[in-house]
């Protein structure tokens, strides 16, 4: 048996497998909803390891055989 929690409202999910919850791993698709509203109003946010100093950013070549 499986036993996890919501990560948006706490709720204790528990059942044999995921399959008993479709919104998985969000309780229902009104919690996966303000998760998405989350993402896109910038509450989260993932941090990228800035560069040494000193070193360069190498940007990728244009492709000159598309027109």
């Amino acid at each position: 048996m499986r036993d996890v929690r919501c990560p948006i409202c706490d709720l204790r999910m528990q059942g044999a497998s995921p399959r008993e919850w479709p919104e998985f791993p969000f309780c229902s698709r009104r919690c996966k909803v303000i998760d998405l509203g989350r993402w896109l109003g910038e509450a989260y946010s993932v941090h990228q390891e800035s560069q040494a100093e000193g070193e360069e950013t190498v940007s990728p070549e244009p492709d000159e055989d598309i027109p």
